[in-house]
């Protein structure tokens, strides 16, 4: 713990999300001054973080003119793996470490991803809520469905990327009986040990009945589920996606939808969060939207307050880690 003449002056911008109240910041309040404000808007940065040694924002955008004016600022860490909330040219400019955190929501993410799939085979929520209203106690059968039950064995699971998250769900789907395929980048080859069928992206899109995505938006990933990519998949294919909203065109599956297209998507990643009211997503036919809760659970968020404050020891004693700048 660095001596109390010389602690430095650590600044959250945006720590509501990642401790709402059941989180504790006891291993970053050891480090140094810790001030914490749950929500800054991206112009409010400067006026907040002007004495700041060590900035730590999720969403909270840190700009190029944001930096330039943050003169005892030396440290940058960013509580997710994504790290476009941070202009990190400027801040390698200023000679200023981004550090992010690689991997704390592995499991986390994967087990929503496949709550999002067996959603959209089952409808549970929506039995369950029928029953509620007195559809089973009115009923003249011992059991109904409202819509079909798709059974996942022998199916094809597409993963689209292949990083720790999508080597998870590939895992739970071949205990589900599934066949597994995957793409990466243009070019890119499997890991040696990866035991699934690798494809390109379109021929992915093509034959798997369920397509979930799980790489890093980037400007060849953007909007890469679009009517081409769409009129790929088989009608009665499912999309999932737990990564970025970026990386679909939200227009063209909502209009996939309520062609019929493709049978259904789930999402709990928009293009812009919190979900503006005209997305066309809310209203597009068998389409399930959660709100980027994905990485929420406790044990997730608690391994990243903790990984977060390990970054900024490591910073502390010299030694910066996980610096994506």
């Amino acid at each position: 713990m660095p001596s109390e003449k010389h602690q430095p002056r650590i600044l959250v911008v945006d720590g509501y999300t990642l401790n709402p109240g059941d989180n504790s910041w006891a291993p970053l309040e050891t480090l140094g001054q810790l001030s914490v404000h749950d929500r800054t808007l991206p112009e409010e940065v400067v006026g907040l973080a002007h004495d700041a040694d060590i900035l730590i924002t999720n969403k909270c955008y840190v700009s190029a003119e944001a930096i330039a004016e943050l003169p005892k600022l030396k440290f940058i860490a960013v509580t997710a793996t994504g790290y476009n909330a941070v202009d990190v040219a400027a801040a390698r400019q200023r000679g200023i470490p981004v550090s992010n955190v690689p991997e704390y929501s592995t499991r986390t993410v994967a087990q929503f991803t496949w709550a999002l799939l067996l959603e959209l085979c089952h409808h549970v929520g929506a039995h369950a809520e029928s029953v509620q209203h007195g559809e089973w106690t009115r009923h003249y059968d011992f059991c109904y469905w409202l819509a079909p039950q798709n059974e996942l064995t022998g199916k094809r699971l597409g993963l689209v990327g292949f990083g720790r998250i999508a080597r998870a769900v590939a895992e739970i789907g071949r205990a589900f009986g599934m066949q597994v395929l995957a793409s990466g980048r243009p070019g890119s080859t499997p890991p040696p040990s990866a035991s699934v069928g690798w494809l390109p992206t379109d021929e992915l899109f093509a034959y798997s009945d369920v397509v979930s995505l799980h790489c890093p938006l980037t400007p060849e990933t953007n909007q890469m589920v679009n009517c081409r990519t769409l009129d790929l998949m088989q009608p009665s294919a499912l999309l999932i996606n737990t990564s970025r909203g970026g990386l679909v065109h939200e227009g063209d599956l909502a209009n996939a939808l309520q062609a019929g297209r493709i049978a259904g998507a789930a999402v709990d990643v928009v293009s812009a969060e919190p979900i503006a009211a005209d997305n066309p997503l809310l209203t597009a036919p068998n389409c399930l939207i959660t709100p980027h809760m994905a990485w929420t659970t406790l044990a997730a968020r608690q391994r990243l307050m903790q990984a977060t404050a390990d970054n900024v020891t490591a910073f502390l004693v010299g030694k910066p880690v996980n610096v994506v700048n």
